[in-house]
């Protein structure tokens, strides 16, 4: 993959921008798409930008039939003085080549890849909000493109790169969202693909998430096993915090064991908790003493720190949400109550979350912000 080959051809119609408060996340795309041709024989083709559209498949493509597929999620944020910067691209680029590598799907130079996407977010960077909280979502896909029914490793393949102008998660405000522990279905497996961002991993959890809605619950909570261990809720990471007998405060998030998806948000919150922790950079209002833990945890800990009142919080973590507070879990017929602040949040996550939009929106200086433009 050669950014020296790229090319850009501007769409001869540009769409109006839509006002930002009627964004709804997905729904609106930006003039422009990047796409990258590979195939077995020849390897890379040309970068192009060009005008958003459809893309013409042959029914008998393997993707179609074999969801030989795979994205990523990021966003492009504008700051109070106008510079556009991307959050930790490398981070994505990694887990994609990683989640190509376990599809057989051709893998790349993630440095080439975000040049590119710079180019294609620099031609429409009208399309980056100027609201405070607003971003521009950047979703790079990698499909396979041979037509045959027969089950292969790929031998063509396409990269694209579409963009959406989202506001943010919460616009009233953090409202903590109430989960549903699923042990009727099973998210992921040992030794399966739960820790790759593949499409095949989405489309199943539908149905999960809307019996947990049919029931009153916004989300669900994936459980694994006989003794229901904590995994992702929904499409996001987790993370817990309890006290230990002497007081202690712990945050917790379940291990990268193959069933738990390697979250970028998720990694950027462990980097800040040990950072605070190692006194490289503390964190203004986060625990003088905290533990920081990548380890199992099950729903019946759960229930009994909350019955020794040593629950502190439960929250989410995602590039859409950054971190979602939790109220509630509902589990074997009753809820667990969890602890949340006047504002929503709770005293490990509020900090956090500070500090992660500090950064994204350039308040905060920091090496993980890469220049897109100035």
């Amino acid at each position: 993959m050669k950014p020296s080959r790229l090319t850009v051809t501007k769409t001869t119609s540009p769409k109006e921008l839509p006002p930002s408060k009627s964004l709804i996340f997905g729904e609106t795309f930006s003039d422009h798409m990047l796409r990258i041709p590979w195939t077995d024989a020849t390897g890379w083709g040309a970068p192009g930008i060009v005008s958003f559209s459809t893309i013409n498949l042959c029914p008998g493509t393997t993707m179609l039939h074999y969801a030989q597929s795979l994205f990523e999620g990021m966003k492009a944020y504008r700051h109070a003085d106008d510079t556009v910067t991307l959050f930790r691209p490398e981070m994505n680029m990694k887990r994609m080549n990683t989640s190509a590598q376990r599809l057989l799907l051709p893998t790349f130079s993630s440095s080439a890849l975000i040049e590119c996407i710079k180019a294609l977010i620099a031609v429409d960077r009208r399309w980056i909000p100027k609201e405070p909280g607003h971003s521009l979502y950047i979703r790079p896909t990698l499909i396979a493109t041979n037509s045959t029914l027969a089950i292969a490793p790929p031998k063509e393949a396409l990269l694209f790169v579409i963009a959406c102008p989202v506001g943010p998660y919460y616009p009233q405000g953090f409202k903590p969202v109430p989960l549903y522990g699923t042990t009727e279905y099973t998210r992921a497996a040992p030794k399966g693909i739960g820790g790759y961002k593949l499409a095949a991993n989405y489309g199943p959890c539908t149905l999960a998430q809307k019996c947990a809605a049919n029931w009153g619950y916004t989300q669900n909570l994936w459980l694994h096993g006989p003794e229901h261990w904590l995994t992702e809720a929904g499409v996001m990471n987790l993370f817990v915090v309890i006290k230990d007998s002497g007081g202690v405060t712990e945050l917790i998030t379940p291990p990268l064991d193959g069933m738990i998806l390697p979250g970028v948000t998720r990694d950027s919150v462990l980097a800040l908790a040990r950072n605070h922790v190692s006194g490289v950079k503390r964190l203004r209002g986060f625990p003088d003493v905290i533990k920081v833990s990548e380890r199992p945890i099950n729903m019946g800990e759960i229930i009994q720190s909350s019955k020794e009142g040593r629950l502190v919080e439960l929250f989410g973590t995602g590039t859409a949400a950054i971190i979602s507070p939790v109220e509630r879990i509902g589990y074997n017929g009753g809820d667990v109550m969890i602890p949340t602040g006047e504002d929503g949040m709770g005293p490990v996550s509020r900090p956090l979350w500070t500090e992660l939009v500090g950064i994204q929106m350039g308040a905060v200086k920091s090496d993980w912000n890469h220049v897109v433009s100035k």
